[in-house]
């Protein structure tokens, strides 16, 4: 039997962290494809979170590529829910390449208007929801993210304002109405049916609440029986309330009140760094509190500029925060999860995308390197 020397249990506890945390990639449209695995391998990457949705369906980009409020009013009425063969597919074409899938992160507004509505349709759109958590469990998703939101991320605006003028997305309440209300047979400024005249969407923060503990009691237990995490998205822009509607986790402290409506694995966090520092509060801090609880299901890791009523998106190294204290903190509490860098700044290239994730996963890979030896402990 073989004696481990001083320091060797420590440094491969390290290690074995080290392994744990890791930096992936989220691929969604053109990118959800050969060519986008293919590129995320080529950076080393091993987990990806994939988008389904539609974004942008029919959607005229002309004003929201000009600057104006978005994203623009798109379509999704007739979207089809996602089957076991069309997850199974993707999961093989990622497998290819030596990439699983972390997380598979929103739903198709249409799948579950209904249930963010209380309409006539939510006890159908619920069993709709439990077979797609059932076929993700089937074929190895582990992770369902999603957002129980109205208006969701309505108001940002793409303007060149990061480092060297680089278009980034930014929210600014003085530069336009965001009070305006969303119509009839709209959720997340896509139209999931066509305008009934039933006026406009409105509703309390105590209902959304019902609405959210309905939702969580009714599909956590089916997440729980098929090896699946619901991880919650912290609201962005976290406005009090946005297009006449309330939001939901808009403060740090409401994750405890979401976490608190089902104490179970299953009943997660989509912990976005970016949105959670545009609202009050100690980011590192918040970063400590909720990674011990072991309820992180994944991280979006990126900085951001101000905080709500006026912030924007900015380059990893460039924001308000320190995301080499982020890196150390996840790792000093034992998080063992993905962070990938969600959405950034578009460098001016032929490649934008592809550039400025290639930078970010570098930044990324290296504060993950270098996290275990800032958290070990210093010899006097």
């Amino acid at each position: 039997m073989s004696v481990s020397k001083p320091g060797e249990a420590e440094v491969s506890e390290i290690t074995l962290r080290e392994q744990k945390m890791r930096v992936g990639l989220t691929l969604f449209g053109e990118s959800l494809s050969p060519a986008g695995s293919r590129f995320a391998a080529q950076l080393g990457i091993r987990d990806v979170v994939i988008h389904l949705v539609r974004y942008g369906h029919n959607a005229d980009p002309s004003g929201w590529l000009a600057g104006q409020p978005g994203p623009p009013l798109s379509e999704d009425a007739d979207a089809p829910l996602w089957d076991y063969e069309t997850l199974s597919d993707v999961v093989k074409m990622l497998a290819a390449d030596g990439i699983r899938i972390a997380a598979l992160e929103n739903f198709s507004p249409s799948f579950w208007s209904d249930i963010l509505l209380n309409g006539p349709r939510r006890v159908a759109q619920m069993d709709r929801l439990k077979r797609l958590v059932r076929d993700c469990g089937r074929v190895g998703i582990p992770v369902i993210g999603y957002n129980f939101s109205l208006a969701g991320v309505w108001g940002w605006q793409r303007r060149p304002i990061a480092r060297g003028g680089a278009v980034a997305t930014t929210f600014d309440m003085s530069r336009f109405d965001h009070d305006r209300p969303m119509p009839d047979g709209v959720v997340w400024n896509m139209r999931v049916r066509e305008d009934r005249g039933d006026g406009h969407v409105s509703c309390s923060d105590q209902e959304l609440w019902q609405r959210l503990e309905w939702f969580l009691k009714e599909l956590v237990p089916v997440a729980e029986e098929s090896g699946v995490k619901l991880a919650a998205h912290p609201d962005d822009p976290p406005a009090d309330n946005l297009r006449g509607t309330p939001r939901l986790v808009n403060r740090h402290e409401k994750y405890d009140r979401l976490l608190s409506i089902i104490d179970s694995p299953s009943n997660a966090m989509q912990f976005c760094i970016g949105s959670l520092m545009e609202m009050p509060g100690d980011i590192y801090e918040t970063t400590r509190h909720y990674a011990r609880t072991r309820r992180i299901a994944y991280v979006h890791f990126r900085n951001v500029k101000g905080k709500v009523p006026r912030y924007a998106e900015a380059f990893i190294d460039d924001g308000d925060t320190n995301m080499a204290e982020i890196a150390r903190i996840l790792h000093a509490e034992g998080y063992d999860g993905v962070l990938v860098p969600d959405h950034i700044p578009e460098i001016s290239c032929p490649a934008p995308w592809h550039v400025g994730m290639a930078h970010a996963v570098g930044y990324m890979n290296a504060l993950l390197k270098t996290a275990p030896r800032l958290t070990k402990p210093q010899m006097s």
